[in-house]
């Protein structure tokens, strides 16, 4: 597949940029992507959650009424689950959610989630570039120019760029990241992937390893 290589004004240039089959057209693997994704989203959980159980609360162990005779079932003491203000049966305790998942299939989900968006048509090739400072109106300006302000944008970039970085962070819908660091969750969250031109090479190089 040959995608023409865009100007960040909005213009088009007369250069093609290729994009290897290999990891751009392949049959896409659902099931790599689902445990992918499902991987990235556990590895963000804190996991601090915590309630207190029977032990741990703190409360008068009499018991609250004669346990025979009333016509009732028997009741314990203040902390039972089954009273306002009593311990939670089986509540959340802290725990670690990370779980480990082999390389190979993270590259298979990572190429079928870029071939997904190279069929649909969200994948964009820009020319290198580079911002004088920081500012987020020239961000906001470079999106406008490419028609794709009102929607969701993974920025693709070869190399760390502070500057580019900096003045799209207060953009809601705006994602920057390096070659090297792009995830299966992120390019399927994004409407549109604006890669640089430079960045293809780097992408190539890093499934070859």
């Amino acid at each position: 597949m040959e995608l023409v290589v865009h100007k960040i004004d909005g213009s088009t240039t007369t250069r093609k940029v290729a994009l290897d089959d290999a990891i751009f057209g392949i049959e896409p693997n659902d099931h790599a992507i689902y445990l992918d994704v499902k991987q990235h989203l556990a590895n963000k959980r804190q996991g601090t959650h915590s309630s207190k159980e029977r032990s741990q609360m703190s409360g008068s162990t009499r018991k609250l009424k004669r346990q025979k005779g009333t016509g009732g079932a028997r009741s314990g003491d203040i902390n039972s689950p089954l009273f306002v203000g009593g311990a939670r049966a089986f509540g959340p305790q802290p725990r670690v959610y990370n779980f480990k998942l082999n390389k190979k299939v993270k590259q298979l989900a990572r190429k079928s989630a870029l071939t997904y968006k190279a069929k649909q048509n969200e994948i964009m090739i820009l020319e290198d570039f580079s911002f004088e400072e920081i500012k987020t109106s020239r961000y906001k300006e470079l999106l406008a120019n490419l028609k794709v302000a009102d929607q969701k944008t993974l920025m693709v970039l070869p190399e760390s760029d502070q500057k580019v970085y900096m003045s799209s962070r207060n953009i809601q819908k705006a994602r920057v990241l390096t070659a090297a660091s792009i995830n299966t969750y992120d390019i399927l969250n994004a409407g549109n992937i604006l890669i640089v031109e430079s960045s293809v090479q780097k992408i190539n190089e890093m499934f070859q390893k």
